[in-house]
């Protein structure tokens, strides 16, 4: 490309010198002969002059008196009736500019000759000064056009290589520019589509994360329950053990297809008005044969009979993440303790552990950031699905922990006297 460019700014450069060279060289030529045959007749008509003021003087006329009159390289021939041709200077040879005989009111001519050799000096000069100046644009030429060359094929080579970067799986954006609109607009699409490709495997890493640590409790409880059941013989047993693993199938499911959702929109939420008692309940259901295996407890206690609105299935994973890291990082007894505040349904969850870490502080949301060796996500992941169905989780205390899951709260009609009562340990 570098190359073409030079070729055609230089072949440009070259038929404009040719041009306009030529017409230049014959109007200099035409030009420079005219002011010669001007000057040998301006010539003649001075002497001529001279000759009629010395007649009329009655001065004498002589070669040695007119030689100061007449340039050194011309030849002059006044003819004075009655009197003997007058030579100034010396007779050129060969080709000649020769003057119009100029002729004094005494009657006498004059004729005055200039070698052509001086024309065609003067012509030369003038060649060589527009070959000058043409070698000149021709080097002007070939390095701006070495330059624009440069300017055009440097950037084309840039956004080759951030094409070649984007098929090879490296979508970060360069933002650079170069000053040429239609090379920017190149760069603007570019750098937007690496963005793009960036957010989508961004969304796929975090949806492939999010999968292996959502999917891992339900099928960790599906597969306890299948083994419970090929353990017993008892019809019962197995009829209610089977019962329970369809019921964490449908939650297997749900995951699922919520996983999918927030892929597909995080914001996108399917908010209903639910029995928040019912999804406490399964949670503690569903947990309680994993504490009871490491000698520990959960419980739950608080206000009775609230009705939020949310996602229920994604609630009861918000309650999932919060009940696994108590199992995992804390200690003693989890509590998950309902109550009101203003509009809002509040669950707490808290243990006996020694709590979360200075360090960690309010980053204890961000992903990646654990404070043991578990992957960062679960409560990254429950405060996105707090947030789709328009509540949120925070951390209430740091030491003892407690975390509180904030919900949307519906009113219910006037509860009973024994609902009015103080709240119940369940």
């Amino acid at each position: 490309m570098r190359r073409r460019l030079i070729q055609s700014t230089l072949a440009v450069v070259l038929v404009v010198i040719a041009v306009f060279g030529v017409s230049l060289v014959i109007v200099e030529t035409r030009t420079i002969s005219t002011s010669a045959q001007e000057r040998v007749d301006s010539e003649a008509q001075r002497l001529a002059s001279i000759v009629d003021s010395r007649i009329l003087g009655d001065e004498r006329i002589s070669p040695e008196i007119l030689k100061d009159q007449v340039a050194d390289d011309r030849y002059a021939v006044i003819r004075i009736p009655g009197r003997a041709a007058i030579e100034v200077g010396t007779e050129p040879t060969g080709d000649v500019i020769r003057s119009k005989s100029a002729r004094g009111e005494q009657g006498e001519t004059v004729l005055v000759e200039e070698p052509r050799s001086s024309v065609t000096r003067e012509v030369g000069r003038t060649l060589l000064i527009i070959a000058a100046v043409a070698l000149l644009a021709v080097i002007a030429a070939v390095l701006l056009a070495v330059r624009q060359a440069n300017r055009l094929a440097s950037p084309l080579t840039d956004l080759a290589e951030t094409a070649e970067r984007l098929g090879s799986g490296d979508p970060r954006p360069r933002h650079k520019r170069y000053g040429v609109p239609e090379l920017d607009r190149v760069a603007d699409v570019l750098d937007s589509s690496a963005e793009r490709i960036a957010r989508m495997l961004t969304a796929e890493r975090r949806l492939a994360a999010d999968a292996s640590h959502q999917l891992r409790t339900p099928l960790t409880a599906l597969s306890m329950r299948l083994e419970e059941i090929t353990l017993t013989d008892d019809p019962d047993t197995v009829k209610e053990e089977a019962t329970i693993a369809l019921t964490q199938v449908e939650r297997l499911t749900d995951v699922v297809e919520r996983l999918l959702t927030n892929a597909r929109d995080p914001r996108t939420g399917s908010a209903v008005s639910f029995d928040l008692d019912e999804v406490i309940q399964q949670q503690l259901a569903e947990w309680r044969p994993a504490y009871r295996g490491v000698g520990r407890a959960i419980v739950s206690s608080g206000k009775q009979h609230l009705r939020a609105v949310g996602t229920p299935g994604a609630v009861a994973q918000v309650l999932a993440a919060l009940i696994e890291n108590s199992l995992m990082h804390g200690g003693g007894t989890v509590a998950l303790r309902t109550r009101v505040t203003g509009n809002q349904a509040v669950v707490e969850v808290t243990d006996e552990g020694p709590g979360v870490p200075a360090d960690l502080g309010a980053r204890i949301f961000e992903r990646t950031i654990s404070g043991r060796n578990s992957t960062g996500i679960g409560l990254a992941v429950a405060r996105d699905l707090a947030e789709a169905d328009g509540g949120r989780l925070e951390m209430l205390q740091a030491q003892p922990p407690v975390f509180g899951l904030f919900l949307s709260r519906t009113p219910l009609k006037k509860p009973s006297a024994s609902q009015e009562e103080e709240p119940t340990v369940r």
